[in-house]
């Protein structure tokens, strides 16, 4: 019989492994019921509550958030892992500021479904219910009237083979701070993301790309740069397909990402002029920043001290000196490579800590809340920010990196 105080460990060291899959892994890798593109879908009902239970750290800002979920379709490009599924699919969660009070149930952070594929994955499935981590609790709620205003927009792509939710607490953060925030799972590129039709696409990618090492992970970058630009499009062209487009500035667009995700948003702006700032969160450049630049465009470089010091990764080296616009390398002492998602927040609520990575959840949440806000605050609503200055004695963990 185990007892309560030890499943809850289980459960933690559990969710931790199932959702922090290797950045290293990631770098050295040696259907019926489509929909109609810009459809939106509705909120599934969330599942039932089970012990122990898990909650995302709560906003900080002065709005509610509301969020919506679309499903999108490029017409104009084949899927590049699965060519005979036809066009490119997204999926996108989209976090805003919204009317206090208003507004359905809580979203969901993720399906039975995914959570029970995230454990087969990692060879978890008997370690306990799926829905113990799909019942994570958010903040946002479905249906939530629209806040007044118009908001910068900032993107969102997750690290390779990992699910977009893994980014939920950071989107809820910068909604509860004014912005719109559209987090993107890439078709095919994660353990298991729920797509329209009762389908559950799983990383085709990963077996794909198997053995090819950063040329592989530049081609995943590439698309990726691809989706981002086309939900862009979706989102700010002349026919949007979001309800609540009126909130968006299209005139102030970030993107950002975590691991490859990190590295998509250089690539985006390498492509995408709309782009006006970027973030990389300790994703390896395998598709470098340009020699020429990003066109004088700001950059922000975040990243765990012991992968991410000057000459741990040759690809970050590169990229500082490639960035030609307002420029930060920070790095984070005691951090892993998932400390900028949600997974240590989760682990930390169950009294479980990784050896490995001796900074909290709770400090890596709010190091990463602050300096990503801060950098938006200061590139997309040009709000002078002291704490990009220097170092400061609330963050004794974030070393500026001057090579």
């Amino acid at each position: 019989m185990i007892s309560h105080r030890s499943r809850a460990a289980v459960t933690a060291l559990a969710v931790t492994m199932l959702l922090a899959t290797s950045a290293t892994a990631a770098t050295a890798l040696s259907a019926p019921g489509a929909t109609s593109a810009g459809q939106a879908v509705a909120a599934p009902t969330g599942p039932p509550v089970s012990t122990p239970s898990l909650e995302l750290p709560r906003p900080t800002g002065p709005y509610a958030t509301g969020r919506d979920t679309l499903h999108l379709t490029d017409t104009s490009r084949r899927d590049p892992w699965v060519p005979e599924a036809g066009a490119r699919q997204v999926m996108v969660s989209l976090n805003y500021p919204a009317r206090p009070g208003t507004g359905g149930g809580t979203a969901p952070y993720m399906t039975v479904d995914e959570a029970r594929r995230l454990m087969e994955a990692k060879g978890l499935e008997d370690a306990f219910p799926p829905a113990t981590v799909a019942s994570t609790r958010t903040y946002s709620r479905t249906d939530a009237r629209p806040a007044g205003g118009r908001f910068p927009l900032v993107v969102l792509s997750p690290g390779f083979n990992t699910p977009r939710t893994t980014l939920t607490g950071l989107a809820e953060e910068l909604a509860s701070r004014g912005y719109v925030v559209a987090t993107v799972d890439h078709a095919y590129e994660s353990t298991g993301t729920a797509f329209p039709g009762g389908r559950l696409l799983t990383c085709v990618a990963c077996e794909r790309l198997q053995g090819t090492g950063r040329e592989g992970m530049k081609r995943v970058s590439e698309g990726r740069a691809a989706d981002l630009s086309f939900v862009l499009d979706r989102l700010t062209g002349r026919h949007p397909a979001w309800r609540h487009t009126g909130l968006i500035d299209r005139h102030r667009i970030g993107v950002a990402g975590h691991s490859i995700g990190g590295n998509a948003a250089a690539s985006t702006m390498a492509t995408d002029s709309r782009v006006d700032a970027g973030v990389n969160m300790d994703g390896t450049f395998a598709d470098p920043v340009p020699s020429s630049g990003l066109g004088g465009r700001p950059f922000l470089m975040l990243g765990s001290t012991v992968d991410h010091s000057p000459g741990g990764d040759d690809t970050w080296d590169g990229g500082w000196a490639s960035l030609d616009g307002w420029k930060r390398w920070l790095t984070v002492d005691g951090a892993g490579h998932f400390s900028f998602t949600d997974v240590p927040a989760l682990a930390e609520q169950l009294g479980v800590e990784d050896p490995e990575t001796p900074i909290s959840g709770d400090r890596a949440t709010r190091i990463t809340r602050d300096y990503v806000t801060a950098y938006f605050d200061l590139h997309l609503r040009g709000i002078h920010q002291p704490l990009l200055d220097g170092p400061v004695p609330a963050h004794p963990e974030v070393r500026f990196v001057t090579p």
